[in-house]
């Protein structure tokens, strides 16, 4: 049976890209702006808390976060977006992408706010509290990466799918440059009010009175994308592949694309029944590993493998950004003034190197494809990071510092036009879509453990700035790119092809694990699909 023998699967693959479309990308887009500018905003703040709140008088020296309250402030958010990514997309399986979808924008709105209302008698109630919400906060954005990239998946065309999935995950670049932005701009703003630049001297190592206010907009400022796209959000309809393939709905499936798309649609009920019982097994069964086991182990592994290294490239933050003159010593400047410097860092590095390789994958994916754009983004992070770690003293210099800035800049670049980008779109793409959602869950899930052995494991090891354990460091996240490179090859190019055959719903079998690396563009009539038939289903 195949897919484009029912109408509403027809009509969505072949659909001209229409103003719907670009509606779709705008409101999934603006969770994932939300959710950048959310995870990131913290990295502007942190240094300000520790000025804040765990000064010491008696000390020559400004406040500082300890080590250990520095990693929760950072990384419980990143605890609670591996946790909302499992429940969530499961959930989004379970009741429907759209009953879930809501939650998410709800739950990071409240959580921003109540992160910036964070108050207390003492500082470790204050940072106890912020922590509290910031790893809800964390919850709800993980629960938009499952459903934002399925949603996107199951209404987009099958010519522009990888690129409108693509563009969705895109505005993450644009959240993490706000997130430097904002933090700029108010922490200017404040700076100007107190009294300007330069500082006379006996302000350098002062905390502004204003500071305390400064951080709380910040985090709160983040709940305003999310309340404004909650309206929007609410009035998408299900997605029709949900509500014929797993609701068994044809009806209003077809009403419902036939109003999205502006064209009749054919209801197709004995069809879409036929293709239900054809696809019953169960996620945890032996006959999903058999059909898409190799592609979940290998969505798992590369993108667990990606944010190890991405999550870890800010290990030379700390002479990167002196060296380019974007930053001060701590002791040199006052509260408000190092959150300027060190918004301005990030805002810089997030539009030169971050921003573009994100809208790059965009513009290429359909040309290149997926495979081989994750192949060569893993290949050239290796490359570029092994240069850095066996040059790191040399680089160092300040006669070298464009040399350091542009394979700092490249890495980042390669990071987000590759893998960044691709192990996000190819699990929206490879998996039926009764398991969607949650395969997509799992799948970051396993990122965001990576994640964590980048921010906790290996910037533990590099802790105390010793030279040579960062050029360990950054030689072993060398190495993992290039493990990630090979896993690479447990996947399939997807471009092209409905979602029903890639996933071998429509009756082909399993033939996406017959093709790694090959032209997808290769017509069904040059294989054997009659003996997959055969094979899958017995």
């Amino acid at each position: 049976m195949a897919s484009h023998s029912i109408s509403v699967l027809n009509a969505l693959d072949n659909a001209r890209t229409q103003w719907y479309h670009v509606t779709a990308i705008v409101i999934a887009g603006m969770g994932f702006f939300t959710d950048a500018y959310d995870l990131f905003c913290i990295s502007t703040v942190s240094k300000l808390l520790g000025r804040i709140y765990y000064f010491n008088p008696t000390s020559n020296k400004p406040g500082k976060l300890p080590h250990s309250v520095n990693n929760w402030v950072i990384g419980v958010a990143l605890v609670g977006t591996l946790t909302g990514q499992l429940v969530f997309g499961y959930l989004g399986d379970k009741l429907g992408r759209k009953k879930v979808y809501g939650i998410t924008l709800v739950l990071m709105a409240i959580c921003a706010t109540c992160s910036g209302l964070s108050f207390g008698h003492t500082a470790k109630s204050v940072i106890r509290t912020l922590c509290f919400f910031r790893f809800w906060l964390g919850f709800g954005i993980g629960g938009d990466y499952p459903l934002s990239a399925t949603i996107m998946s199951e209404y987009a065309n099958k010519k522009t799918r990888g690129a409108f999935i693509a563009a969705v995950f895109a505005m993450q670049g644009v959240g993490i440059v706000f997130a430097g932005l904002v933090s700029m701009i108010l922490s200017k703003i404040y700076l100007s009010n107190y009294g300007g630049l330069p500082y006379k001297k006996e302000r350098v190592f002062s905390t502004e009175p204003e500071a305390d206010q400064v951080w709380r907009i910040v985090l709160m400022l983040g709940a305003l994308p999310a309340i404004l796209t909650f309206y929007w959000r609410m009035k998408m309809p299900e997605t029709g592949r949900y509500t014929a393939l797993i609701e068994g709905n044809a009806k209003q499936a077809a009403s419902d694309m036939g109003r999205v798309l502006d064209i009749d649609i054919q209801a197709d009920q004995e069809r879409v029944a036929q293709f239900h019982a054809a696809n019953e097994y169960r996620l945890m069964s032996s006959e999903f590993f058999r059909r898409h086991g190799r592609h979940l182990i290998g969505t798992m592994t590369t993108w667990f493998l990606l944010d190890i290294a991405f999550y870890s490239q800010n290990l030379t933050q700390k002479d990167i950004f002196p060296t380019m003159g974007l930053t001060s010593k701590a002791e040199d400047v006052s509260a408000l003034r190092e959150m300027f410097e060190t918004s301005r860092a990030m805002f810089v590095i997030a539009l030169l190197g971050t921003f573009p390789g994100y809208w790059f994958t965009v513009a290429f994916i359909e040309k290149i494809g997926r495979y081989y754009i994750q192949l060569v983004g893993f290949f050239m992070m290796s490359v570029f990071m092994l240069i850095i770690g066996v040059k790191y003293d040399y680089l160092k210099n300040q006669d070298h510092k464009w040399t350091f800035a542009a394979l700092y800049g490249l890495t980042f670049f390669f990071a987000n036009f590759g893998p960044n980008s691709t192990t996000f779109v190819l699990p929206a793409e490879l998996f039926p879509t009764r398991v969607r959602s949650t395969c997509h869950a799992w799948s970051a899930a396993s990122g965001k453990a990576g994640a964590m052995v980048g921010a906790f494991g290996i910037q533990n090891y590099t802790q105390d700035g010793n030279v040579h354990k960062i050029k360990q460091a950054m030689i072993f996240l060398s190495f993992t790119n290039m493990v990630g490179f090979l896993c690479t090859f447990l996947l399939t190019e997807t471009k092209g092809r409905s979602l029903e055959e890639i996933s071998g719903e429509d009756g082909g079998g399993y033939p996406e694990t017959q093709m790694t690396g090959k032209n997808p563009d290769h017509s069904r009539a040059e294989h054997n699909w009659e003996d997959d038939d055969s094979r899958a289903y017995g």
